[in-house]
């Protein structure tokens, strides 16, 4: 596996007007392939496909099989394994995108799509979550270079699959916030954890924050939350150096600091931290056992009957 970290001259669009172009364009009128192609697809373009968490076990089937046929990587640093790069982009050459501006990614990819090379970029966990891939995407589409997304496993899931929980509970956690916290690119109106927490019902996760953890946990506080709440840090989910921290609002900060993570964890708020105060769902309580008359069914309709027929 080569690395080259060298990049070609400054893209002749402007990303940022690529960008707003793309925007207006998704305004006016739908994608055609949004109708032509579902996520398992392979489709014309450069994939930008979800690494998954970390282990290299957890990329999926498509991502494994875009990075096998890859000639170049175009990854996400030290935030993708080491060991996927090694295990399924050895005969390709990849470039990381940490340093890297849109004026210099956009020609490198561009150009080698042109070349007729099979280029893919590499983000870490999904890049639907925090990726900061659609403005990549546009600024491609604009330069006549067709993209699409390979989802991947988020850091979420990943952390509470170590937990061996749901993010959802039946009577505990019936929504999930994935979330920031305020910073230097998130204001502190827009940090709405707080609110999140204020719900009750709400599992947060919450991504790009673990330096920030302490402060977000004196601010809930400060708002008289319980510090009872359960709080869970997973640094590095499904990396072999992962570490787990269980706590409260109250004592994660000191677990954290103590710890030494500045970064690389997913934290988790709520009840469904502990996995703990759930009742049985109506699911598996007899409704899909029942007879197929109207009235069953419309009885069930009304119950978590949906929950069978939607991916989870």
């Amino acid at each position: 596996m080569t690395d080259e970290s060298s990049t070609n001259p400054a893209a002749e669009a402007d990303p940022q007007s690529a960008i707003d172009a793309q925007g207006e364009r998704r305004q006016a009128a739908p994608d055609d392939r949004i109708v032509e192609h579902n996520a398992g697809d392979k489709q014309e373009g450069i994939p930008f496909v979800g690494a998954g968490p970390g282990d290299p076990r957890l990329l999926t089937v498509a991502g494994k099989e875009l990075l096998e046929d890859a000639d170049l990587v175009v990854h996400a640093g030290s935030l993708v394994n080491s060991e996927l790069l090694d295990e399924y982009c050895a005969h390709a050459e990849t470039v990381s995108s940490i340093g890297k501006d849109l004026e210099a990614l956009i020609p490198l990819m561009r150009d080698a799509h042109e070349e007729g090379k099979n280029v893919v970029r590499l983000h870490s966990g999904d890049p639907a979550i925090y990726g900061a891939a659609i403005e990549q995407m546009d600024a491609l589409e604009h330069e006549g270079v067709s993209t699409y997304f390979v989802p991947g496993v988020t850091s979420a899931f990943a952390a509470s699959a170590t937990l061996r929980t749901q993010l959802t509970l039946n009577e505990v956690s019936n929504h999930v916030a994935f979330t920031r916290p305020q910073g230097k690119t998130l204001s502190e109106e827009d940090d709405h954890i707080s609110e999140f927490v204020e719900m009750g019902d709400v599992t947060t996760c919450i991504y790009l924050g673990t330096h920030a953890v302490a402060d977000t946990m004196d601010r809930l506080i400060e708002d008289g939350h319980d510090e009872d709440i359960p709080v869970a840090v997973v640094y590095h989910a499904s990396w072999p150096d992962e570490d787990v921290l269980i706590g409260t609002i109250g004592t994660i900060g000191e677990k954290l600091e103590a710890a030494g993570h500045r970064a690389s964890a997913m934290v988790i708020i709520g009840d469904a931290v502990t996995g703990a105060g759930y009742e049985r769902s109506f699911l598996y309580d007899g409704w899909a056992n029942r007879g197929s008359d109207s009235d069953s069914e419309d009885a069930a309709a009304d119950t978590d009957e949906d929950t069978a027929e939607t991916p989870q």
